[in-house]
């Protein structure tokens, strides 16, 4: 691209100013909405000190929230570790929501205050409002007023039944926090009214084929099994069992929980709900804000608006968030998404530009295309980071990232590489990472399966082992333990191998384990 020189620079300082501010704002909308065809919520951007930015670190990065212990724990730590110069604090904090909130640093100077607003304020703030998952499973016009009536509502029950009890049962639901998802379905609607007619028809179809006589016919033990199983499955047919969100679960049919308690368990269940596409779109999020930050910026400069010394610190930042160690440097700490999302979205784009005989073999429908633009806002929109990997993942970045697969046996004393960057393993490759990212595979899968409301009221739980990998024995009781005090009775968990089908433990609400 041709630079446009000369051009009236947006800023020739590193101090900001309101009015700087605004004419870099003005500046990237130009090329966020007109060059790449962004599509945002409206902005709010707030300048909040380094004392307001670990605030927000603790409440998990949102504007209004509850109290609770684990915050405060959160904030001295983080406060701890950045006055003593062990860990820094994030340019910016985004919010998902209508208008969309970024919060940036007022320590920061106006170069890089530049920088956080292509990525936060558009980059990131696209993706929220364009993304699949978020537009299925969030409601970005109605969180803030939700955080609100949730930090009233529990500053009300605090007055109302103490600080302790309220504390129960945040820390029963936090502890649960990541079985409190829908990750395959919507909510279930209610069915009262199905379940009444059924029940209508049973009992008329009962009165209508009594005969007092067969009373002194002898019971037959098959007949009796028979029926038991189908009042199983009666029970479970009415409860909506095999239930995967367990805090729904709970919520809706613990016979312990009162009224307020029941709208706690809601307030957690959906917060965590809420923040679950996130879990799932790391890589893309990320490496969409910034492929949109690196983009603008180059843009701005190649017209002028950037000086030299504005673009090498906004690339310096940039080098720091896309750097990956390698898999024996000391630093490293898995795959950087954001350097793996990134570097994905710019392969996209050389691909749709100047593809590769390689590049036409493995994507012959964007190859050449020309429309890296429309190209990376289909992606955007469509994908999660499991299946854009598997989709987008070329053997260009694959040899760039040096990737390889182990096979992880634990009859074995050692690894086995399985597959390594070469045309033999591509797909394997891509398959493996693919999967690591895979929160229904990663997560543990665990379900109610029953609760027998009629006898003893014991909660049934099954957990689905996948690889061999079971539940930390110290942790699983702890939560156990929560969970026996939701529901008020004994809960039962049992682990299933997912490949053979065998019972691999048992474990209830009262056990008290060991480290695994």
């Amino acid at each position: 691209m041709t630079v446009q020189r000369p051009a009236k620079l947006l800023f020739d300082s590193s101090d900001w100013t309101f009015d700087r501010l605004r004419a870099a704002y003005d500046a990237i909308e130009d090329v966020a909405l007109n060059d790449l065809g962004l599509d945002i919520y409206p902005n709010q951007i707030e300048i909040i000190s380094s004392e307001q930015m670990l605030d927000a670190y603790s409440s998990v990065g949102m504007p209004l929230m509850y109290r609770h212990w684990s915050f405060g724990k959160r904030f001295v730590r983080e406060s701890h570790l950045y006055r003593k110069g062990f860990s820094g604090l994030a340019y910016e904090i985004v919010i998902n929501s209508n208008p969309c909130i970024s919060y940036n640093m007022e320590e920061s100077s106006m170069a890089m205050q530049t920088l956080v607003m292509a990525h936060a304020a558009f980059g990131h703030n696209h993706f929220f409002k364009n993304n699949y998952l978020f537009r299925q499973w969030t409601d970005a016009e109605a969180i803030l007023e939700y955080l609100n009536f949730a930090k009233g509502y529990i500053a009300q029950c605090e007055e109302r039944h103490g600080p302790n009890a309220v504390e129960a049962i945040l820390d029963a639901a936090h502890a649960l926090m990541d079985q409190g998802v829908f990750r395959y379905q919507r909510p279930p609607k209610s069915s009262a009214k199905v379940k009444d007619e059924k029940r209508r028809d049973r009992l008329a179809y009962e009165e209508a084929m009594f005969r007092d006589i067969w009373r002194t016919v002898p019971v037959n033990e098959a007949v009796l099994e028979t029926e038991g199983q189908a009042e199983i499955s009666e029970r479970q047919g009415a409860m909506q069992l095999p239930a995967e969100n367990l805090l729904y679960f709970l919520e809706k049919n613990s016979p312990a929980l009162e009224p307020w308690q029941r709208e706690v368990l809601r307030i957690v269940r959906c917060i965590a709900q809420y923040f679950y596409p996130q879990k799932q779109t790391k890589v893309m999020n990320e490496g969409c804000a910034t492929f949109v930050h690196y983009t603008i910026i180059n843009t701005l400069y190649d017209q002028g608006r950037l000086s030299e010394g504005a673009m090498l610190e906004m690339l310096d930042s940039h080098a720091s968030v896309v750097f990956q160690p390698d898999f024996d440097d000391p630093r490293h700490r898995g795959i950087n998404p954001y350097a793996l999302g990134f570097e994905m979205m710019q392969d996209i784009k050389r691909i749709c530009v100047e593809p590769t005989d390689e590049d036409r073999e493995w994507f012959p429908e964007i190859a050449g295309c020309g429309d890296w633009r429309g190209t990376l806002r289909h992606a955007w929109a469509s994908y999660r980071d499991e299946s854009f990997i598997q989709q987008y993942l070329s053997p260009h970045v694959m040899r760039k990232f040096k990737l390889f697969s182990l096979t992880d046996d634990e009859k074995q004393s050692h690894y086995k590489v399985k597959a390594i960057h070469d045309e033999r393993g591509y797909k394997e490759v891509r398959a493996a990472l693919a999967r690591s990212y895979d929160i229904g595979y990663v997560d543990p899968h665990i379900q109610v399966v029953d609760a027998d409301m009629r006898g003893d009221r014991a909660l049934q739980l099954e957990h689905l082992v996948r690889d061999g990998i079971a539940l930390s024995v110290k942790h699983r009781d702890r939560v156990l333990g929560y969970v026996g005090a939701l529901w008020g009775y004994d809960v039962h968990l049992v682990g299933i191998d997912a490949d053979s089908g065998k019972e691999v433990y048992r474990a209830s609400s009262g056990d008290k384990g060991e480290d695994a």
